[in-house]
């Protein structure tokens, strides 16, 4: 077997978790896929040998995280309008069904889409080092390795990342689906009835609610905290006619809105403790369309 079948074999043997942990460094699908494209020329033309590589899964992993590395610090960052929020990808199945064998190394009990969001404010060394080591178990030399420092600096940005996590206040959600459905139907109630009250009771006191109208300027902020504002937000905005369809986003409840037949929102919730975290809404159709494609086509 020569370099390049034996590097062939390898990188198919691991490539569903490289997949995973670029998209969660980067947040985006389209640019994990771009990233194992890049990684494999990358490592198809290096100088290494098979014979050479005593841990193909180590040394790919090095490979992937120094491109998404280099994409993340490249990355153009300029001040947000306040209308303006964006929102990572996320796995939308329908529920109740098993996840499509491309998305089931994506998802993860330990990783919610509201740690992806707060995973996108992190610096780049940051991120990639804690979502290597905390989230992959991948060993600090080899981190070290992906980001050009010293072990101990490495610890320390992991370190620093983990403390920049927990002060966001992310909480692992509640893992109960029809526990979680059972929250979500009562918010829609609630909504449906203009009872503020009853959608207080569902809210956590510090829940935050975020939308990505893809750049399209909304009369309303693009994130709102604290259950008043939440509850009066979602009174107002309840749509009666729209139909609401359950879904997994991330692998949490969520609900493919649609309006007239065409989807008009995504919305994906964060159940911690029995009460609402966290509201996530995507309101770009486009991709809208994209991201829940395998459901759509069943409706």
């Amino acid at each position: 077997m020569d370099d390049v079948e034996w590097l062939a074999r390898a990188f198919a043997e691991h490539r569903a978790r490289l997949q995973a942990m670029a998209y969660r460094m980067l947040g985006s699908f389209a640019d994990a896929e771009d990233v194992l494209q890049d990684a494999w020329l990358r490592a198809s033309t290096s100088d290494a040998h098979a014979g050479e590589i005593e841990n193909p899964a180590g040394w790919l992993t090095t490979v992937v995280g120094r491109v998404c590395l280099n994409l993340l610090r490249t990355r153009r960052t300029r001040a947000e309008e306040p209308w303006e929020l964006h929102l990572p990808d996320a796995v939308v199945s329908a529920e109740g069904a098993a996840p499509a064998p491309e998305d089931a190394a994506l998802l993860s009990d330990r990783v919610g889409l509201a740690l992806q969001i707060v995973l996108d404010e992190l610096a780049p060394d940051e991120r990639v080092a804690f979502v290597l080591h905390d989230l992959f178990a991948v060993p600090f030399a080899d981190i070290a390795a992906v980001l050009g420092r010293s072990d101990a600096s490495a610890r320390q940005l992991a370190s620093r990342a983990r403390r920049r996590v927990a002060d966001a206040g992310t909480s692992a959600p509640d893992q109960d689906v029809p526990g979680q459905r059972a929250v979500v139907d009562a918010f829609y109630a609630a909504a449906r009835n203009g009872d503020l009250d009853g959608l207080v009771a569902v809210l956590h006191p510090d829940v935050v609610a975020r939308a990505d109208f893809g750049g399209r300027r909304l009369p309303t902020p693009a994130m709102l905290r604290g259950a008043d504002a939440v509850a009066e937000n979602a009174r107002i905005g309840f749509i009666p006619e729209a139909d609401l369809h359950p879904v997994l986003i991330n692998g949490a409840v969520g609900t493919l809105v649609v309006k007239h037949g065409r989807p008009f929102a995504l919305m994906a919730f964060t159940v911690v403790d029995g009460r609402i975290a966290a509201l996530d809404v995507y309101g770009d159709r486009a991709r809208i369309a994209r991201l829940a494609y395998s459901v759509l086509r069943t409706l």
